[in-house]
């Protein structure tokens, strides 16, 4: 048969947090060399649906939206993968018109996107924008 030792009272250890927190590591001096790497991380550049080499249309305007005359913004938020394709497209804030919420997530479940990137690596983000619906620039 087995039996385990019980430590002896004076060994054991209780561990209490610290009452202030322990200050911030101090940066190295300005001029300081000797090739140590920055422990900050790589600042990170969120996505983008601009440029022209994206070919993203623009939202069809719904025909009934026209015709009643409703203008928006619509919040998109979309979760842009690596690759630029958006994972998940969802409205953030509606614009007020179901129709016009629902042109926008059509459209934009097709753009592809600048993926967010962190120094050099393209990584997952979450990006919110506006897409505008206004009758003034359908018009020629």
């Amino acid at each position: 048969m087995l039996t385990a030792k019980a430590p002896a009272p004076a060994a054991t250890k209780a561990f209490t947090a610290p009452s202030e927190p322990a200050p911030a590591p101090s940066a190295p001096p300005a001029g300081a060399t000797g090739g140590e790497k920055a422990d900050k991380p790589a600042a990170v550049t969120p996505p983008t649906h601009r440029g022209g080499y994206l070919n993203n249309p623009r939202p069809a305007y719904p025909p009934l939206s026209l015709e009643m005359g409703e203008e928006g913004k619509v919040q998109m938020r979309v979760l842009v993968g690596a690759d630029g394709r958006p994972e998940s497209v969802e409205v953030a804030k509606s614009s007020g018109f179901p129709r016009l919420d629902r042109a926008a997530l059509t459209a934009v479940r097709g753009w592809r996107f600048v993926p967010a990137k962190r120094g050099d690596e393209a990584i997952s983000f979450t990006y919110t924008f506006a897409v505008d619906f206004s009758i003034k620039q359908t018009q020629p």
